[in-house]
């Protein structure tokens, strides 16, 4: 059987995501204490998710409010939270998300969840970090389509924005104290204590046994090649169709569809994108970059024949999609839904 690893490097399991969060003066707060104890079972390409990252607790606060306020858009009816909907597992379960005025944007958004164990942000990777990836939306004509100079002048106008800034900024509103605040909210939205990781850290009846053999059968089929790591993915770049052409037959295809080469340029760089984070998957249907995949069913199809190049069977498909549902986390420990 073919394994992706023998085609493509793929992040060593020690080196994980490191999450350090620096402050605009320059200091380092306390790195988020993820925890690569594996001495709890046999090595496993999964690490369990950290209980708790260190973060200023004021910008978690402010990041929040921004997040969900809408005059960051130029009309103020888009926020944050509109395409990422932190009761709809991070997302809004659309294929593609509405702008200002109804427009339709070109990708599917990804959670918001875990986002700040992903090594670089958006499909594409264009962003390297979640203060980077704020000013995306922000100035896309489908989305927020706004400027800094425009969400400065409303933000300088609101008391309260005023009084939160410069008590967490020394130089108060500006455009990088904006995405920082954002982004620190954003590395705040950890899901721990899925079933999966408990059983990771030794809880043996965390998993049914269907689940179990799903997680057996993930690693075997080679699954675990891209889809490991702290984030179970998000930590390397690969090509969307290994083994058979996902876009052949198409009559046409987006810019989107190019991934990683729009950044990049390179031809090898063309239709390759950012893995994917499988955390609280079974909440962020529909799936891949197009959200061309309804169901967890058809999307564990799909990659089967086109980066595995196998047809999965009834029992595999069903024995998968098992072992994903138990990667839904808490949040506020509360399950999400």
């Amino acid at each position: 059987m073919i394994h992706l690893r023998h085609y493509f490097p793929i992040v060593p399991l020690a080196v994980l995501p490191l999450v350090l969060f620096v402050d605009q003066d320059g200091s380092t707060a306390e790195p988020a204490p993820i925890e690569l104890r594996q001495s709890y079972r046999q090595v496993e390409p999964i690490s369990p998710l950290p209980h708790s990252v260190v973060l200023p607790a004021d910008k978690v606060v402010l990041g929040e409010r921004l997040f969900h306020d809408a005059r960051l858009s130029r009309n103020d009816t888009i926020s944050c939270a509109t395409c990422h909907d932190l009761a709809r597992g991070g997302t809004d379960r659309r294929r593609f998300s509405l702008g200002i005025d109804g427009r339709v944007g070109t990708t599917n958004a990804p959670t918001v969840f875990n986002s700040g164990f992903d090594f670089v942000q958006f499909w594409d990777g264009r962003a390297t970090s979640l203060e980077d990836q704020v000013a995306g939306p922000i100035h896309n004509p489908l989305e927020m389509a706004s400027t800094w100079d425009q969400i400065l002048a409303k933000l300088r106008a609101d008391d309260d924005y005023r009084t939160r800034f410069a008590a967490s900024y020394t130089n108060g509103i500006t455009a990088a104290n904006v995405a920082n605040a954002i982004a620190t909210f954003e590395r705040s939205l950890v899901t721990p204590d899925s079933p999966f990781d408990r059983y990771l850290r030794g809880d043996s009846k965390a998993l049914t046994a269907d689940q179990r053999e799903g997680y057996r059968r993930f690693k075997d089929l080679g699954c675990s090649s891209c889809h490991q790591g702290v984030n179970i993915g998000g930590n390397l770049f690969q090509r969307f169709g290994v083994m058979r052409d996902y876009f052949a037959g198409r009559t046409s295809q987006s810019s989107a569809d190019q991934g990683r080469y729009n950044v990049t340029g390179r031809e090898e760089d063309r239709h390759v994108f950012k893995v994917p984070s499988l955390r609280n998957v079974a909440l962020t249907p529909p799936y891949f970059h197009d959200g061309s995949a309804a169901t967890l069913e058809e999307a564990v199809a799909v990659m089967g024949r086109v980066q595995l190049d196998r047809e999965l069977t009834d029992d595999d498909k069903r024995l998968l999609v098992a072992f994903l549902h138990s990667l839904t986390g808490k949040w506020q420990g509360k399950p999400l839904q």
